[in-house]
């Protein structure tokens, strides 16, 4: 098959490989692209689930990847699969033509994250990789204060992420804790955080960090700190645990610079709750209308992520978070669990 980009003359037709905890926020989002996209086909290896999710959108249900690929004439091919089987589905789907949407995180592992950006390069396919949270309101406005150099230095961010996840969480799914499918708590759980840090104030220049298992029978991390030193001098520390008691509490960052301090927190960055720079603007007033409730950890940044894919493949923009954007804080987490494991301090960029 030969990509095709851009489309302009049709709507854009998705795949999605992985019907289970997020798709359902997919599904929601390309409903709300009814316009200009379609969902053809859905796939999962659990005949039920395939059928299910087909019966809920009106796309066309498979088991097998490779018998999606062959039989329906999609555009781009969305991976919402357990982290450590993005690379191999990416590289089918690059090889086959398709443009890639892979969910967070883009792999579990340095060498196959690279290999992912790779051979989407080399096919001449998009490689997307989502980071909703970016575009919440909240973080939009953060995000303009500091390419607007408001802070002036900036000295001290520190970001936490108290949720939980009950044993019954990990049981339900045997990939999830698994180091090779999953990761820990900052791979999966936290993964939005940390690209968060690298997004705002990197790059980074060097990770230290402690992870430990204390109350989940898994192989990787439920909870790590990691301190981190920023290319431009400043420090930055993110903490996170999946054992709060007895439900998510926080999802939160802090930024303290020498002309301004701000915290956005809630229980996933939702709330504007401190904001003071020593030169008030009038676009200030924008932070009582930011915050919003909500009771998902994932906010609502999905359609708006999806609005930027199906502009980018029309010809009309240009991805906000590529393969390459991904890579940057894979990099990060990998750099955390070197460290946590050898007792280092690792810099970046990596070297293996």
């Amino acid at each position: 098959m030969t990509v095709a980009f851009p489309i302009t003359d049709r709507k854009i037709r998705f795949a999605l490989v992985g019907c289970g905890r997020i798709a359902k926020n997919h599904f929601g989002a390309l409903a709300q692209h009814a316009d200009r996209a379609e969902l053809v086909a859905v796939c999962d290896k659990l005949p039920e689930r395939a059928a299910a999710a087909a019966a809920q959108t009106g796309a066309r249900a498979f088991t097998s990847l490779e018998a999606m690929l062959a039989e329906v004439d999609a555009d781009i091919v969305v991976l919402t699969t357990p982290s450590g089987l993005h690379p191999q589905q990416a590289i089918r789907a690059a090889r086959a033509g398709r443009h890639v949407l892979s969910e967070k995180p883009m792999a579990t592992k340095w060498d196959e994250g690279m290999a992912m950006v790779r051979e989407c390069r080399d096919a001449g396919v998009k490689l997307f990789v989502v980071k909703q949270n970016r575009l919440n309101a909240t973080m939009q406005l953060l995000k303009k204060a500091i390419d607007e150099k408001r802070f002036g230095r900036i000295h001290m961010v520190t970001v936490n992420v108290f949720w939980t996840r009950p044993q019954s969480y990990y049981d339900e799914a045997p990939w999830r804790g698994r180091w090779d499918m999953d990761g820990g708590a900052f791979m999966n759980q936290a993964s939005h955080y940390v690209d968060m840090v690298d997004w705002l104030v990197g790059p980074v220049d060097n990770v230290h960090a402690y992870t430990a298992t204390q109350g989940r029978d898994i192989e990787a991390e439920d909870s790590g700190v990691m301190s981190l030193r920023l290319r431009a001098g400043g420090l930055a520390s993110i903490n996170v645990t999946m054992l709060t008691y007895p439900k998510n509490l926080e999802g939160s960052i802090t930024v303290l610079g020498e002309r301004g301090t701000v915290r956005i927190g809630g229980v996933a960055v939702n709330d504007i709750q401190h904001w003071e720079f020593d030169a008030p603007r009038p676009e200030d007033e924008q932070i009582k209308a930011a915050s919003y409730a909500t009771t998902s950890v994932y906010g609502f940044g999905h359609p708006l992520y999806y609005a930027n894919v199906i502009d980018t493949l029309r010809g009309e923009a240009h991805a906000e978070v590529d393969g390459y954007s991904g890579l940057r804080s894979l990099e990060v987490l990998i750099a955390g669990y070197r460290s946590a494991r050898d007792g280092v301090r690792v810099g970046l960029p990596l070297v293996f």
